[in-house]
């Protein structure tokens, strides 16, 4: 017995055929219908190095152009232009009132004027359709940006985003068939590990330099806002060169070359780049999302020097210290203190504030932290379910370190009209130094004019008297405050001289 054969209608094929259509369109992101979400954002392909085997320096008998050739043709010269707005220094004789009344006001009138400057870097091809790597203060503020390949090509640079935060930025020119650089695995780095830099140093065309590897997850110190993981390294980075590639032994891409210590402007042997890892991790936030989400605790945190661990009864450094914790936020719900000491995320130690701050930002918000923290003689666990990071959160200051002789501080009690001046909240309370002997521990400590001692050993102190009485106390044991600057808590250790 055979089967009828059934035609289906032909306007069925017809939208069948368009709804596929219209949802291919859709998620290659080709098509966008406002009001609704596109299904797929458009990301940035890149080649990723697969897993290989160490390189034994035998296989390099006339050098290492077989690394550094390939790499050469996907690093590029970035220009970038400002527009800075200035104005004339006024004529004195035009703008005296008697020459005034014959010439007009307009000849004593200041009238503003542009002035371009310019500045020179280097990025890094990552998609042969023209997505580039480089740092943000490349670029920062810049209204021009043009992109020279080695090949002697110009094209003009779409800035598609930026972060100040890891100074990273990403930018797009309009090509296709670019050479390109596989990324590496950054955090397989070691210590002596060989390393090629390459850039535009002093705009003086593309330059190769070696080092090795001499340090890894530097922090910089700079501003605290800011996340610093970097590649220490000998090999020769100079102006220009910022934005550029780091490449390893297999001519991957492990880092990107961003800033030296020098004192006289040049190369001194010590320069840093941003692990790949974390720069591709911006970029891909960056073209998703349009800016780059981070994960939050809502605390302000130090370092736990030796002197610190001992004032608190911690047998040895390392961790990181809260010494603030903002109001309604992640870690103030989850019942974390001030004082408390961090010593674990997750069940690895925390070395030091900056790491922690590295891993809690890379933490997706939402996610559960589980936190070791030692508090009063007592370690005990806490868990945190982590925010976002809101990009006018307070951020924290860094203790500075210890030392010294005697106190060395003059204070007097905190009115209501010196805490509005210090720019302090309404009802801080305690003491704010009036003066600090420049041959004081107190003065080696870090303690400015200015400053409000809240607390003197975990005891809060209202007054001259409380803050007297505390100090006394001490006796010539080591004296730990606790001290708001400029509205950001943190914990300073003075240690007795002797």
């Amino acid at each position: 017995m055979t089967t009828p054969n059934r035609r289906l209608p032909y306007w069925l094929f017809v939208f069948v055929g368009g709804v596929l259509v219209v949802g291919g369109l859709l998620r290659a992101g080709i098509l966008h219908m406002p009001g609704y979400p596109v299904l797929a954002e458009p990301q940035v392909h890149v080649q990723v190095a697969p897993q290989a085997p160490a390189v034994s320096l035998a296989e390099f008998k006339n050098g290492f152009s077989s690394v550094i050739d390939p790499a050469l043709p996907a690093v590029v010269n970035i220009s970038s232009t400002k527009v800075i707005r200035t104005r004339n220094v006024p004529n004195s004789i035009l703008s005296d009132p008697f020459f005034r009344q014959f010439f007009g006001d307009q000849f004593g009138q200041q009238q503003p004027k542009t002035q371009r400057e310019q500045s020179l870097g280097s990025g890094v091809i990552v998609n042969s359709n023209g997505y580039i790597l480089t740092n943000n203060h490349v670029v920062a503020g810049a209204s021009e940006v043009e992109v020279f390949t080695p090949d002697r090509k110009k094209y003009k640079a779409k800035i598609v985003g930026t972060d100040s935060r890891t100074d990273i930025a990403v930018l797009k020119i309009d090509a296709t068939g670019l050479p390109t650089l596989a990324l590496g695995d950054s955090s397989k780095l070691k210590v002596g590990d060989i390393v090629f830099a390459i850039g535009d140093p002093f705009g003086i065309g593309e330059t190769a330099t070696m080092g090795i590897v001499s340090a890894t997850g530097r922090a910089l110190g700079g501003a605290v806002e800011q996340y610093e993981d970097f590649i220490q390294t000998d090999a020769s980075i100079n102006p220009g060169n910022s934005g550029g590639a780091m490449i390893d032994l297999h001519g991957n891409l492990v880092g990107i070359n961003t800033a030296i210590l020098s004192g006289g402007g040049g190369n001194e042997g010590i320069g840093f780049a941003i692990p790949v890892n974390m720069a591709r991790n911006v970029m891909d936030q960056i073209v998703e999302h349009g800016k780059v989400i981070r994960g939050y605790l809502g605390v302000t945190i130090q370092d736990v020097d030796p002197g610190m661990a001992k004032a608190f009864g911690l047998g040895q450094g390392g961790g990181a210290l809260v010494s603030d914790v903002s109001p309604d936020s992640p870690a103030g719900k989850a019942g974390l203190q001030r004082g408390d000491i961090i010593l674990k995320l997750n069940g690895n130690e925390v070395a030091g504030r900056n790491e922690l701050s590295l891993r809690i930002a890379e933490m997706a918000p939402g996610t559960v932290a589980h936190l070791q923290i030692y508090r009063n003689g007592k370690t005990q666990e806490l868990n945190v379910t982590v925010g976002e990071f809101p990009e006018k959160a307070a951020a924290g200051q860094p203790a500075q370190g210890g030392g010294g002789a005697a106190i060395g501080l003059h204070v007097q009690n905190l009115t209501a009209d010196l805490a509005q001046q210090l720019g302090l909240p309404a009802g801080t309370a305690g003491v704010v130094v009036t003066d600090v002997d420049p041959s004081s521990a107190a003065a080696e400590a870090g303690i400015q004019r200015g400053d409000v001692i809240q607390e003197v050993n975990r005891k809060p102190v209202r007054d001259v008297e409380q803050y007297r009485q505390a100090l006394a106390g001490a006796g010539n044991q080591p004296v730990l405050l606790l001290v708001n600057r400029r509205g950001t808590t943190i914990y300073m250790v003075i240690e007795p001289q002797g």
